[in-house]
């Protein structure tokens, strides 16, 4: 989770990531809660522009929850903290009978009253228009021309059945500035052992792949380029042999290969007492603590993804813990599900471009905020929390 801001006045550009898939599993209490905690960031940051993209909409079965996402887009759309918001864009993926297209995504722009004009490009045939009134696109969304939507092709993750990965891209001219904001939901980890056994991992080479197909559409020849932000689920684990080597030094490994895909790393005493367990969806360890305290920095160490991309992709420095997986449990708001290693899957990067932009004096009051409904809105009750 991550929020920052550059200056002291209220207004400018908010950008919030949310993962929320979980919202749709137990909508009659996380989604009350999750929604309180955005008006309340809202109402704290007060921005004239908000962009909300959501990933896993509708949860494990959107055919299946979509009275929920509908209720999800009323309450936004009736809320009294967005009410001085005039104008509205909303694009969902809601096509989930279309295993080539459906990428489960949902971005969301709230434009405030008193920001007089805002212009979004039309990728069809190449220009500004003036947004104006509220509009909401479910339907051939694949045919709308203000967004570019693409699923990751099956290739890319051999391993997984094709899952809903993908991007959206609009662009948007307001403040003297043009941006591109893109969603993203990149690939996950299917196995721990499998991620343990070799470093990087294949599943970080997936995610590489992916990444950078988004990053060549985004900055090919079919438009001009413009300074850009990508915000949303980018799935980017620890490195996962280097960090068992650091939490537990001179552990031994015991495969378990006749009880299935199970390691143990024991103590090297007589006690031979167990230190971690791992399995294809379980990650046992006992001190969470480390992965907590002073925002997990004796960890981020092994956070290493995004480095590939730093030519590409710039980052403010993370100031918050793990955002993937807290438990959805609110009687145990601040521990980890034992499913997986905790890692930083929920970010906001940008262009040295849009890095540079941010600089610009109109863009003082610019703000940057990351958090996820399904990793941690209960855990801190808020999408965004943390304001430097």
């Amino acid at each position: 989770m991550e929020s920052w801001r550059l200056g002291r006045r209220k207004g400018g550009v908010l950008l919030v990531t949310a993962n929320v898939g979980s919202l749709f599993e137990d909508p009659e209490q996380l989604q009350k809660i999750w929604l309180e905690e955005f008006y309340k960031t809202v109402q704290t940051h007060k921005p004239l522009f908000l962009a909300l993209h959501c990933q896993e909409l509708g949860g494990k079965s959107l055919e299946a929850s979509v009275h929920y996402v509908k209720y999800f887009v009323q309450e936004l759309m009736a809320s009294k903290a967005l009410r001085d918001y005039n104008r509205v864009r909303i694009y969902l993926d809601m096509n989930y009978k279309s295993a080539e297209d459906f990428t489960a995504l949902g971005s969301f722009y709230f434009i405030h009253d008193s920001l007089e004009v805002v212009h979004q490009w039309d990728f069809k045939y190449k220009r500004f228009e003036t947004v104006t009134g509220k509009e909401i696109i479910s339907d051939d969304l694949e045919v709308t021309t203000q967004v570019e939507k693409e699923k990751f092709p099956r290739e890319f993750s051999p391993e997984l059945k094709w899952s809903r990965k993908g991007f959206f891209r609009t662009r948007w001219s307001m403040l003297e500035c043009e941006f591109d904001l893109v969603n993203i939901h990149l690939f996950h980890d299917v196995s721990n052992v499998e991620a343990w056994k070799q470093s990087p991992s294949p599943y970080c080479e997936n995610r590489r792949k992916a990444l950078n197909f988004v990053l060549e559409r985004v900055t090919d020849k079919r438009h001009e380029k413009v300074p850009y932000f990508f915000f949303g689920d980018f799935n980017f684990r620890l490195d996962s042999r280097q960090l068992f080597e650091n939490l537990i030094p001179g552990a031994v490994p015991e495969s378990l290969e006749s009880q299935g895909e199970k390691m143990m790393f024991r103590e090297t005493g007589n006690d031979r007492k167990i230190l971690l367990q791992v399995e294809k969806k379980l990650f046992n360890y006992d001190d969470q603590k480390v992965f907590l305290e002073n925002n997990g920095s004796a960890v981020l160490q092994f956070d290493k993804e995004a480095l590939h991309f730093e030519d590409r992709l710039c980052e403010r420095d993370i100031s918050f813990p793990p955002s993937y997986p807290y438990s959805e449990d609110s009687h145990n708001p601040k521990q980890y599900m034992n499913t997986r290693v905790p890692a930083w899957c929920d970010r906001i990067f940008m262009s040295p471009s849009a890095k540079e932009m941010l600089e610009k004096p109109v863009f003082l009051s610019f703000q940057l905020c990351e958090g996820a409904g399904k990793r941690n809105a209960i855990e801190h009750k808020c999408p965004c929390c943390v304001v430097l």
